[in-house]
């Protein structure tokens, strides 16, 4: 992906991402469960022919993912809003559609040059499938067991502002970072490489580490999944505080004394992870 072209698939995915969404428009109004069924079946296949007619190769699979995205986002708008006792599964299910969505569309913008359909972290790791595979089933046993343990509303809430914040940390680190900004930790220093001190990284050394990770927790908050609480928090703080080790060895390779100064002087605001020990 290069020249000219990213700006195209940057648009291509805003606009399957809003064609996706527009299941929303497809269904306002709709009260028989079966017409909304034969509605959704409907704009699927409609949605997927189209796709097939305009696009081939990378174009069509940048599509299909932002428009299953899309998607998705739509129909938690629909649970959000449409008064059931799904409503809180609604607000996740905008919540994970639309940090996916926008890992890619905000990466076109800021480093196009490693944009790839990667950025979307669809297919991040199969530890990041397992658990959101297990956040669900938690949540539908749960509430099937016990339905009312998944109407609190405050704590949903709170989950919900967790979500807000750590996304806009994530997006804001990711914008302020530009091009300096990798899903992939690097292991050899560019010549386009510097060493961001301003900003949230003024606050955190890893301001898209701790967005990601009250994030994650969030979501489990936003679902009242005690279980996928816990284990999300304690997975998530293992994972960062590896990372976070891997990536300072690289950066005080890449920036010496710049980072080692740095390092001393901003935490990284996760809990209990300092970093990488520096040599006395």
């Amino acid at each position: 992906m290069a020249g000219g072209g990213l700006v195209a698939e940057g648009r291509l995915s805003a606009g399957c991402f809003a064609l996706g969404g527009s299941v929303v428009l497809v269904l306002a109004g709709s009260q028989s469960v079966s017409v909304s069924r034969a509605l959704l079946a409907a704009h699927l296949a409609a949605v997927n022919v189209l796709l097939l007619l305009l696009y081939r190769r990378l174009h069509y699979q940048i599509a299909v993912r932002a428009c299953f995205l899309g998607f998705v986002c739509g129909c938690g708008l629909i649970l959000s809003f449409g008064g059931s006792t799904w409503q809180h599964f609604g607000w996740y299910l905008c919540s994970l559609s639309f940090f996916h969505y926008s890992e890619f569309l905000v990466t076109a913008v800021i480093n196009p040059r490693s944009l790839s359909l990667d950025s979307f972290l669809l297919n991040h790791s199969a530890e990041y499938k397992l658990a959101a595979m297990s956040s669900w089933m938690e949540f539908t046993i749960e509430k099937l067991l016990f339905p009312d343990t998944k109407q609190v509303t405050w704590l949903s809430f709170l989950g919900l502002l967790m979500v807000l914040f750590g996304e806009s940390l994530r997006k804001a680190a990711m914008l302020t970072a530009g091009s300096n900004f990798n899903h992939i930790v690097q292991n050899e220093k560019a010549e386009s490489h510097r060493l961001v001190t301003s900003g949230v990284y003024s606050w955190s050394r890893h301001p898209s580490y701790v967005g990601w990770f009250y994030w994650s927790i969030g979501t489990q908050v936003i679902l009242c999944n005690p279980i996928c609480i816990v284990g999300y928090t304690l997975a998530s703080w293992r994972f960062f505080r590896e990372r976070i080790e891997e990536e300072e060895m690289t950066l005080i390779q890449f920036f010496g004394e710049d980072y080692e100064q740095y390092k001393k002087q901003i935490p990284t605001r996760l809990p209990f992870i300092k970093g990488a020990k520096l040599e006395p």
